[in-house]
């Protein structure tokens, strides 16, 4: 039986490299890899082009690396939780694109199944149409998005097994399922690592074939963004 398991999280990051393009799963905190964020923060690679859904916030997430100064670039469909991030953007010091939420889940979609292009009427007549090429379609316009290319693509999952099969919880399934696979390589922390054999196959969300390496995450910690609760009576 093959075997993706890696032992810690120092060897799932072997081979990322300063200028490396990397997706990391996630929605808002929910579902980030933090582990694996916490490694590469205590490392000196820099210029990077992170592409998630956000960029975590100011003191977690993918915001300990913009502290840092080791994001070049993100790609990115919502940024308003990190001010680092708005300070970054606004001085020039951290490139950024913008894309709609639909648009970056799909870019991600089409490199896991191989797919160079697609076309979409989302953000037709704004700037982020500007440059792409566009159709119509049924009467309406459409403009070509092309797939993502990553070196690594790091994902969170509940639960896995050392051929790399993984189950997602809640609303962590998100992004995470759909960049599974869309990079090179694709690196899973998982938060229980269980022996081949013990997970239902009719629960398994991502199969094997797209991770090539899994580990245990040693701590994980279950932040809220925005807290809002019922005033008592």
């Amino acid at each position: 039986m093959i075997t993706k398991k890696v032992n810690n999280v120092h060897e799932a990051i072997e081979g990322i490299d300063s200028g490396m393009t990397i997706m990391f799963g996630g929605f808002g905190l929910c579902g980030i890899p933090e582990n694996t964020i916490a490694a590469l923060v205590n490392t000196s690679i820099s210029d990077l082009t992170c592409i998630s859904n956000n960029a975590g916030v100011d003191d977690f997430g993918l915001g300990l690396l913009l502290q840092k100064k080791q994001i070049k670039k993100m790609i990115s469909s919502y940024v308003g939780e990190n001010a680092e991030f708005e300070r970054q953007m606004l001085s020039g010091e951290l490139e950024v694109e913008l894309t709609p939420q639909g648009t970056l889940a799909e870019r991600c979609r089409a490199a896991q199944a191989g797919i160079p292009a697609f076309f979409t009427p989302a953000g037709y007549g704004t700037e982020v149409a500007e440059g792409k090429e566009a159709r119509e379609f049924n009467g309406k316009m459409h403009i070509m998005e092309e797939a993502f290319k990553a070196d690594f693509s790091i994902v969170k999952a509940w639960k896995g097994d050392e051929a790399g099969n993984l189950i997602f919880k809640g609303t962590a399934r998100n992004f995470n399922a759909c960049m599974a696979g869309a990079g090179k390589i694709t690196i899973a922390e998982v938060e229980e690592l269980v022996p081949v054999g013990t997970l239902d196959p009719n629960q398994i969300h991502i199969p094997g074939i797209m991770v090539q390496r899994i580990f245990q995450g040693e701590k994980f910690e279950k932040r809220i963004e925005q807290r809002t609760v019922r005033a008592r009576n």
